[in-house]
């Protein structure tokens, strides 16, 4: 039998460790482990998709992205983050995955450091790795925030700066003086900082603040997955300087040509129709937050309550996690977010308000 061969840069990587927990457990599992709402996409950004095809804009779109979706995205980047930016600076994208993508495999060199918060998104690693790259973390303080003053001595010589807020897994959302003070620091020393802000518009107390507005070398990295629960169109974006997009259309054009057209008509719809929805979907996970965070620490568990995103970060030891995983109730452990939290769980609480009671219950049985 033969042996086949790979690449000791994909070889190196582990498969997600949240996508191994997509269909975990039983019919009776309770599954607090996928990041992915459990909202339907809205009926006006689904009849945009419906018109699209009936009108047969179902070809290849320029490569990056039909112009109405580029301008009306400057035009959300105006609105709401206070960026100023062309359509030239605007490349869509088959989701946030792939435009973190394309700036790992265009800017990243063999040996080059990536930055990235441990515990953080798990892709960040791997892209780095893919792409090359010595992937680092930058460790949280105590309330699950980066310890600038600790995070600056490890800018000096990196490439990038991936910078995550509101966070995953954490739920943590950086202050405009965190965040200032980063991107001033890293810019200062030419690393770039590619801000992923998916997650912009769940928060809950505090106010986004878009990384863009530091600094001149920021690469924004957002898409329609989460905002508009859209996650299955597969459609995001990056705004960048205009001189970094020729080269991620470089790998754009050959590895993925163009995003879905369809999906790209949809979030037309999106960016520019009735934003209703997205407030909706923000309250329920507000509360949804709150009901879930009140059981977890009835029951005793000591952690921050999540400022943004749907998550929870959860200290709960690796016994307990094994535990309840078994028990039905899928949380993702720590260790698939980095070295740093092995005794952590990460809860998504984008699922109904009666799992997340029945999972709360179903833990305090465990414990009792």
């Amino acid at each position: 039998m033969n042996k086949h061969r790979y690449a000791d840069r994909v070889k190196g990587v582990e498969m997600s460790g949240i996508r191994k927990l997509f269909e975990a457990g039983g019919p009776d599992a309770i599954n607090l482990g996928i990041g992915q709402p459990d909202f339907d996409t809205p009926d006006h950004i689904k009849m945009a998709a419906i018109a699209a095809i009936r009108e047969g804009r179902t070809g290849y779109t320029p490569n990056t992205g039909i112009v109405e979706l580029r301008e009306a995205i400057c035009d959300k980047l105006a609105r709401e983050n206070s960026l100023t930016c062309r359509p030239d600076q605007i490349l869509v994208t088959a989701g946030g995955s792939e435009a973190l993508h394309l700036v790992m495999e265009a800017l990243v060199d063999p040996g080059d450091r990536v930055l990235f918060t441990d515990p953080g998104f798990v892709s960040y690693a791997a892209l780095a790795t893919i792409a090359g790259g010595k992937p680092e973390g930058v460790g949280l303080d105590a309330s699950l925030h980066i310890d600038v003053e600790r995070a600056k001595e490890q800018v000096d010589g990196a490439r990038l700066f991936v910078l995550n807020s509101p966070a995953n897994p954490t739920g943590a959302v950086e202050s405009e003086e965190s965040i200032r003070a980063l991107v001033e620091y890293a810019n200062d020393r030419n690393v770039t900082v590619v801000s992923d802000e998916v997650y912009e518009h769940f928060i809950y107390e505090k106010e986004h603040v878009s990384a863009a507005r530091f600094g001149d070398d920021v690469i924004t990295v957002n898409a329609a997955s989460k905002t508009y629960a859209m996650t299955g169109w597969r459609v995001g974006y990056l705004a960048a300087p205009g001189d970094y997009i020729p080269e991620f259309l470089k790998v754009h054009q050959y590895a993925q040509a163009c995003a879905t057209s369809i999906s790209q008509y949809a979030a037309l719809a999106a960016y520019t129709g009735d934003q209703d929805p997205v407030v909706r979907m923000r309250n329920e996970y507000r509360a949804r937050r709150d009901l879930l965070y009140d059981g977890l620490t009835g029951l005793g568990f000591d952690f921050p309550r999540p400022e943004g995103a749907f998550y929870m970060f959860v200290p709960m030891g690796r016994n307990l996690i094994e535990k309840a995983i078994d028990a039905g109730v899928i949380i993702v452990p720590g260790l698939a977010f980095g070295t740093r939290a092995p005794e952590y769980a990460r809860f998504s609480y984008a699922t109904s308000r009666e799992n997340l009671s029945r999972a709360v219950g179903r833990l305090g049985e465990l414990m009792g």
